[in-house]
């Protein structure tokens, strides 16, 4: 069975977003294991400076890298990733599964994104869109992308 870590910056506290997470990994069950590792967001000043948010994004690398599984297939989620429809995506998926062990491991980071360490680390860099989105939604938006790619892989009806 695959198992997937979501390695995300932030404590999801909205209870929309929260229930909506909850559905969706309890949809993958079928599937897959889901561990969702939630790690504490730096504080900044009110503006930071470039200096303040890069050694921000630093600390948060370190504390994502010691939580990604050993040999598990990573894949950092960021502006500049690639945009996959959702096919592509489940095939993606089905791809690094085999490659990773069985293994995957997403990564969001938090308001400033992620640090340029732990994108090099990605085997795949990966953008829900152009667009900006709050990082509890993107976690709910992945997660719905991911029970979307099993139901694909399976040629279930989910995905039309």
């Amino acid at each position: 069975m695959t198992s997937i870590t979501l390695i995300c910056i932030g404590k999801m506290k909205e209870k929309h977003y929260i229930a909506a997470a909850e559905e969706y990994i309890k949809r993958l069950g079928a599937w897959c294991r889901v561990e969702v590792c939630e790690l504490p967001e730096v504080r900044l000043p009110e503006a930071p400076s470039d200096a303040q948010r890069e050694a921000a994004m630093k600390r948060e690398a370190a504390a994502i890298t010691a939580k990604i599984p050993r040999g598990a297939a990573v894949i950092a989620m960021c502006v500049e990733g690639n945009e996959l429809d959702s096919v592509r995506f489940s095939g993606e998926v089905q791809r690094l599964a085999v490659a990773g062990g069985s293994k995957l491991c997403f990564i969001i980071g938090g308001s400033y994104g992620l640090h340029d360490s732990v994108k090099a680390e990605a085997g795949l860099r990966l953008s829900l869109s152009k667009m900006t989105f709050p990082h509890h939604l993107a976690r709910v938006m992945l997660l719905e992308q991911l029970y979307r790619s099993f139901q694909i892989a399976e040629g279930g009806k989910y995905h039309k």
